[in-house]
């Protein structure tokens, strides 16, 4: 069990590739556009691609306030939502949340990377804390059910 205070960019991007390689069973993203996770970078597209290669319903749930930046910015992580597509989903929430100012990104119900504002690196990283992960998780499970537009790659129609 540990809790981490961190304070810097590069501190934070460490922290995710921490969480991501020791992901197993499930993550779940709430982000204002993913810009600071870099979902694209080739060890955490290996990290996704090994969780989802052996996942099973809902292993990536991936919630974003503005889905331009995940559909233009990030085609790797977008050609893993449609390859997975039966295992991984990615939605823009309803303009409702469009005040949150968070983040988190929750890996296997006990560790997660919680970011309180979205233009800061301040953050605390949860190692083994599934008590004190539990309103996050709640949480998530709240802005995952408000809905939301899904992210595609493709347009629909003919």
């Amino acid at each position: 069990m540990s809790r981490e205070l961190i304070t810097s960019w590069s501190d934070y991007q460490a922290a995710i590739d921490r969480l991501l390689v020791m992901a197993c069973q499930k993550i779940c993203i709430y982000d204002e556009d993913l810009a600071q996770l870099r979902l694209d970078s080739e060890n955490r597209q290996n990290a996704l691609k090994r969780l989802l290669h052996g996942g099973r319903n809902e292993t990536l749930q991936i919630a974003v306030r503005n889905a331009v930046p995940l559909s233009r910015a990030n085609p790797l992580l977008v050609g893993l939502l449609t390859t997975y597509s039966h295992l991984a989903a990615a939605q823009q929430t309803p303009p409702q949340l469009a005040h949150l100012r968070d983040s988190m990104l929750l890996v296997d119900g006990k560790h997660a990377l919680i970011r309180f504002e979205q233009d800061q690196p301040r953050s605390k990283l949860l190692i083994d804390e599934a008590e004190e992960l539990r309103p996050y998780l709640l949480r998530f499970g709240e802005i995952w059910s408000e809905g939301g537009e899904p992210v595609r790659n493709t347009a629909l129609g003919l």
